[in-house]
């Protein structure tokens, strides 16, 4: 291998990867190497240039921690996220969303119905609930895994004043595949403003800040693709421009009063004070791609 030179060299570092036995790994490996190496020829790119998108790296990953991904944030905002979830979306499913920075795995299970009010501040919502096939049936195995931020716009990670797992469960939907959850509404908030992705990225590209108003969820169900997925507010300001392009028509939802009073008892709360978000959640086959 001692006549390297521009014409072979993205030829000869792709092939070196033939040896990786898995063949989804090598084919991953072998193309990423050749979109690098044609983006780095395409833009002309220099060695400050390189060492600079190095350093970048470096940065993500100082301020990485077990409750914090600052690469998860850069997925986001490059839209890469939004991308792979748009790819894997099947039709007649719902569609996916973002993950986010913010879940962690282990959340508490709670009885369904659910109640995750608490203490917290903010305007007392109910989210109805069902989980049903692509055919609208119902899935009775169905479980949710469910995290939104607080009145004050921080996921408990990021903010000390918050108990661990605050506002967020596990949840089993009932023989009907639905499930009743009480909470408080999601408040649009601004992305990390504290590290690599918005100094770097996000600022200096005069982007918006501000997610959507909105709850995560991810949706399993025996024999069905899991779904990652996100519920927003359809009165929030922010649905047109949501920094991480997450916004998909069919997840947006209307809170709206409620005069169903067994309702709002079962969940310690009253109408007066209570809107209600009813949503439905349709999961693919897990063998249909």
């Amino acid at each position: 291998m001692r006549n390297v030179n521009l014409d072979n060299l993205t030829t000869i570092a792709a092939s070196s990867f033939e040896g990786l036995p898995d063949a989804r790994r090598r084919e991953l490996v072998q193309k990423l190497v050749l979109a690098l190496h044609t983006y780095a020829k395409e833009v002309t790119l220099t060695h400050e240039e390189w060492r600079g998108a190095l350093a970048f790296l470096h940065r993500c990953a100082d301020i990485s921690s077990d409750s914090r991904s600052e690469f998860s944030l850069l997925s986001d905002v490059l839209g890469i996220s939004s991308l792979v979830d748009l790819m894997a979306s099947v039709p007649g499913a719902t569609p996916g969303s973002v993950l986010g920075p913010f879940h962690t795995v282990g959340s508490p299970w709670l009885d369904n119905p659910a109640n995750l009010v608490s203490d917290n501040a903010g305007q007392r919502v109910i989210y109805l609930g069902r989980v049903c096939d692509t055919a609208g049936r119902p899935l009775p195995q169905a479980s949710l895994d469910y995290w939104q931020n607080a009145a004050n716009g921080l996921y408990w990670q990021v903010d000390d004043a918050q108990p661990t797992d605050n506002l967020r469960c596990q949840l089993k939907v009932d023989g009907n595949g639905c499930f009743e959850m009480a909470t408080i509404r999601p408040v649009p908030y601004q992305i990390p403003t504290d590290g690599p992705v918005w100094h770097d990225l996000v600022e200096p590209a005069q982007r918006s800040s501000w997610r959507s108003a909105h709850g995560h969820v991810i949706v399993s169900a025996p024999g069905y693709r899991s779904l990652v997925t996100e519920l927003f507010d359809a009165d929030d300001a922010y649905l047109d421009n949501d920094a991480v392009f997450g916004v998909r028509e069919a997840l947006v939802g209307q809170f709206e009063p409620t005069e169903d009073e067994a309702l709002c008892q079962r969940h310690g709360l009253t109408c007066k004070e209570c809107l209600v978000m009813r949503i439905e959640l349709r999961l693919a086959p897990a063998q249909q791609t």
